[in-house]
């Protein structure tokens, strides 16, 4: 009976740490499923939060690095795809400066396409709601601009028309 009740009392801090240990906590993104009102520097210097963005219509966050091999060839092939993404404004944000963002912008001739804003957020507040690991982030929000989809990494424009197009 005593080796019994030694067994079971050794046994206690396992069951106990397995009653209080925390569960993992959902990213921010996950936790609040809404575009976040971070404020976002466009290329003219202006700032703007999600209450600019246009009400009633889809959008797609494209978070990008300016020196991400990836994040140009999805910004290609967005832009090779630009017609299928009419209803959708799509806001691409950088955490680098304005000034690197420009570059980008320029290089890209991202003024020709109307559907998208281009912005820049230094602080990486938006990397940080995201958790975001690796470039590109895509993430998708319906016409009342809650949460839909979310990619990291690259990810395939057929992929992000389905969920636009849910």
């Amino acid at each position: 009976m005593r080796y019994v009740f030694f067994a079971i009392l050794s046994c206690l801090p396992v069951f106990l740490k397995a009653q209080t240990a925390t569960p993992p906590t959902k990213p921010a993104y996950l936790q609040y499923p809404i575009i976040p009102a971070f404020p976002l520097t466009l290329v003219d210097g202006h700032t703007i939060t999600k209450n600019d963005l246009r009400k009633g219509e889809k959008t797609m966050l494209f978070i990008f690095s300016v020196d991400c091999d990836h994040c140009k060839h999805l910004t290609e092939d967005l832009l090779k795809n630009i017609d299928k993404f009419q209803k959708t404004q799509i806001l691409m944000v950088t955490p680098f400066k304005v000034e690197q963002m420009k570059e980008y912008y320029d290089q890209y001739k991202i003024k020709n396409y109307p559907t998208i804003t281009m912005a820049s957020e230094p602080t990486r507040q938006i990397m940080y709601f995201y958790d975001l690991h690796y470039f590109p982030g895509l993430y998708i929000y319906n016409k009342k601009q809650q949460f839909v989809k979310g990619f990291e990494g690259t990810a395939k424009i057929d992929s992000l028309l389905y969920y636009l197009h849910k």
